[in-house]
């Protein structure tokens, strides 16, 4: 593939200069944002409201930067994740939104609607055919995501604790999935009950199509029943007690290839845009109900059409920064016995693994590794 263009700007500002929101607002401008045909469009943009207690994910004046931009060219633009799959303040629309607005993130402050992508319960999904997926041969996405004309993702840069790193392909294609899709991605095995949590409210198996759940009449709870069980996940997003669970089985290579080919689902065949920002880079993903203190400093803004080259782009700039004093990462550098991988994100977290991500991700078609890095 030929190199893409990523455009770059850094946090700097000058008294009474630009502030940063607008200095994204020019950046998207120069990185060709208007080369989209947004007019009369409805315009996804994926982004992370960030779990409670978390403060680490991008402030909403951000978002109301490129809601800005987008109603200017005269798209119609609606924030958007899907729902979680684990047991927190986002496993479902309500519980998702309140967590938004408490967050900052209401229709007031960025300009436009926020929808959760996999509807009320997270199984509001569609079954979008991977172009040459490996892993996934039909991802399920959230249907508003897939609805959209147009899709722009706006994504926090930071560390994660099983992935290395938190960027563009992951911010769209663990984030695009329902929570059948992020389970898929997530496990191949089948779900698990825990009794205690168990209502006995029978909602989950009105939800199977396999004869996959079985209701015990004398201890009220339900059972899985493991040979007809196919792990489809609907059961996950029926159950509104948390009593049904995945174990993340699929790490490594397996989870970044998957999440890769989910990207490829969301972006095949339609006008795209992908936005980062290297800003409070956690070690750990946002999806935590805390953040830690930054392993790297703020380096800038980041976009480009190419979400594999913005990433390559993202990586080599935190690959050339120093640590960030007391962090998780500077602590492990300083630990006589730790080997250092000469690696930011494995050495912040050395059971993590990256780089299959982005090589898979080229393999695919989703994009390219080379790039041409413009500074504004």
């Amino acid at each position: 593939m030929s190199a893409a263009k990523v455009f770059f700007t850094d946090f700097h500002t000058v008294a009474f200069g630009d502030s940063l929101p607008t200095k994204l607002k020019k950046l998207i401008q120069k990185a060709g944002i208007q080369n989209l045909d947004l007019n009369g469009k409805f315009v996804a943009i994926k982004m992370h409201f960030g779990e409670l207690g978390n403060i680490s994910y991008l402030r909403p004046n951000y978002a109301r930067a490129v809601v800005d931009v987008v109603k200017e060219l005269g798209g119609k633009p609606f924030l958007t994740d899907c729902n979680t799959l684990y047991p927190g303040k986002r496993k479902n629309a309500l519980e998702h939104l309140e967590c938004a607005w408490e967050n900052g993130f209401t229709p007031l402050t960025v300009g436009c609607p926020l929808l959760i992508g996999d509807g009320l319960k997270g199984t509001d999904d569609v079954e979008v055919p991977v172009q040459g997926g490996e892993y996934v041969k039909e991802a399920k996405i959230g249907r508003a995501v897939m609805d959209a004309d147009v899709f722009i993702s706006l994504t926090h840069f930071k560390g994660h604790e099983m992935t290395g790193f938190g960027g563009a392909i992951k911010n769209i294609g663990m984030g695009c999935g329902s929570r059948a899709g992020k389970k898929e991605q997530h496990a191949s095995g089948k779900p698990k009950i825990n009794a205690e949590a168990c209502r006995g409210c029978t909602r989950c198996q009105r939800e199977c199509a396999n004869n996959g759940l079985v209701f015990n009449q004398q201890t009220k709870k339900m059972t899985v029943d493991v040979n007809n069980c196919v792990g489809c996940g609907r059961c996950l997003g029926a159950c509104n007690f948390d009593a049904i669970y995945f174990e993340n089985d699929n790490a490594g290579k397996a989870l970044n290839c998957r999440m890769a080919e989910y990207t490829k689902a969301v972006v095949d065949g339609r006008p795209q845009f992908h936005i980062s920002l290297i800003v409070d880079v956690s070690p750990n993903c946002d999806c935590h109900g805390e953040n830690d203190v930054p392993i790297l400093p703020n380096l800038g803004m980041f976009a480009s059409v190419d979400p594999v080259a913005l990433d390559q782009a993202c990586v080599d700039a935190c690959m050339a920064a120093e640590p960030m004093p007391g962090s998780q990462l500077a602590r492990n550098l300083a630990d006589p016995s730790f080997h250092d991988h000469h690696d930011h994100f494995t050495n912040s977290t050395p059971e993590s693994e990256w780089r299959s991500c982005l090589e898979h991700a080229e393999k695919i078609g989703l994009g390219s590794r080379t790039y041409e890095l413009i500074k504004m």
